[in-house]
């Protein structure tokens, strides 16, 4: 089973591109973020012409996620842990045919430091943390997606001393996803390779056609769900294509099927 999370920056303006990638990499279960697009613009249709089942939440010009599967989803939650009261839409959560619980987020970015943004940022990974508490006594199995906005550590940055103390890597936004991870879950594409790869690149100075990323977009898994990983990546193809998203998608393959 392949689970895949891509930050399109757009449903609208990426749709063309979304339903090309589906086709070629045909993932089991896909989670989106930033679709800015509210509900009642969303295209549904034209997803589940491409044969997915769809659930989504989001909102005008902001924010935003779906999930998209090939079976059918059951336990749909558009405002898991209450994640979505602050007025942004960013989490999502379903159970796939195969009980994997699969929550869906696009973490707030933070902008500076020293702006209320970031506080608020910090305060999200808190309530984060303690639904994703919760969520894991009552699925083992799961797993959580999405652009996190926080580059796990150095190897995840192309220039480590430069990003130093920034947002994306600064020690609180760390030391909170640490937090999170020591509920008991996995960075899966660690579980499979160690390199230096990223998932986010400015559009501005070249920096994709430099490499100069940010590995910010990650698939955790929790204890019980980290033995059925057997591979994960990241496609950095769609990152080429006229208009592109900053975004590549991320994507880890389970020994499960749907």
């Amino acid at each position: 089973m392949k689970i895949a999370s891509w930050n399109v920056n757009s449903l609208r303006v990426r749709l063309p591109q979304l339903a090309d990638w589906l086709r070629e990499f045909e993932p089991d279960a896909l989670g989106i973020q930033e679709t800015k697009v509210e509900d009642d613009k969303f295209p549904q249709a034209e997803i589940e012409d491409l044969g997915y089942e769809v659930h989504f939440t989001g909102q005008k010009t902001y924010n935003g996620v779906a999930i998209l599967t090939r079976g059918a989803q059951q336990e749909v939650s558009l405002n898991p842990g209450g994640l979505n009261t602050s007025g942004q839409v960013r989490a999502i959560a379903c159970t796939l045919e195969n009980g994997v619980r699969l929550v869906n987020i696009y973490v707030v970015n933070g902008q500076a430091l020293d702006s209320e943004k970031f506080q608020f940022k910090l305060r999200w990974l808190v309530d984060l943390k303690s639904y994703l508490y919760h969520e894991l006594m009552s699925h083992p199995r799961l797993a959580v997606i999405g652009d996190f906005n926080i580059a796990p550590g150095d190897a995840d940055v192309y220039d480590p001393l430069a990003w130093a103390g920034q947002i994306h890597c600064s020690v609180p936004e760390r030391n909170a996803l640490a937090q999170i991870l020591d509920l008991g879950f996995y960075d899966s594409l660690r579980l499979h390779r160690q390199d230096a790869i990223y998932s986010w690149w400015d559009y501005r100075k070249g920096a994709f056609q430099r490499n100069q990323g940010l590995r910010i977009d990650l698939a955790l898994v929790s204890n019980a769900l980290k033995k059925e990983v057997i591979a994960a990546g990241i496609d950095q193809t769609p990152r080429t294509n006229t208009q592109p998203s900053d975004h590549a998608p991320i994507w880890l393959t389970l020994s499960t099927g749907a």
